[in-house]
């Protein structure tokens, strides 16, 4: 399987392997705020279902981390962008409320350009 290219919170791009969801699980209730990042970039560029990814998203958009914010924004994106799905009442709101988040409304209004693009 070719890995995807994702990119990184000061700006060079990495490879985005999959991940297992235990070893994304266990990474996300951790406290190390890069591989939160990576995870949800990681599940939401590789995982087939976007629900399950979505759900593991959602939380994140209030994290005391701008940079776990925007990860997490950037993720829900990607995911309108690769699936063309979303439940967009759960998620629209909340990126509305980001959008106007000073070190992360534009990940937000960038994931809401991404819903309104593919997302019909």
């Amino acid at each position: 399987m070719k890995k995807k290219v994702g990119a990184h919170p000061h700006g060079k791009y990495e490879e985005m392997p999959p991940i297992s969801r235990a070893a994304a699980t266990k990474a996300l209730k951790s406290k190390n705020k890069s591989g939160i990042i990576r995870t949800l970039l990681r599940l939401a560029l590789t995982d087939p279902e976007w629900r399950w990814v979505q759900e593991r998203c959602l939380p994140f958009l209030g994290h005391q981390d701008p940079w776990v914010r925007g990860a997490a924004a950037t993720s829900l994106g990607h995911l309108a962008r690769i699936h063309h799905c979303l439940e967009l009442d759960q998620v629209k709101p909340r990126l509305q409320r980001l959008a106007d988040d000073p070190e992360m409304g534009d990940k937000a209004r960038d994931a809401l350009d991404d819903i309104r693009n593919f997302i019909r």
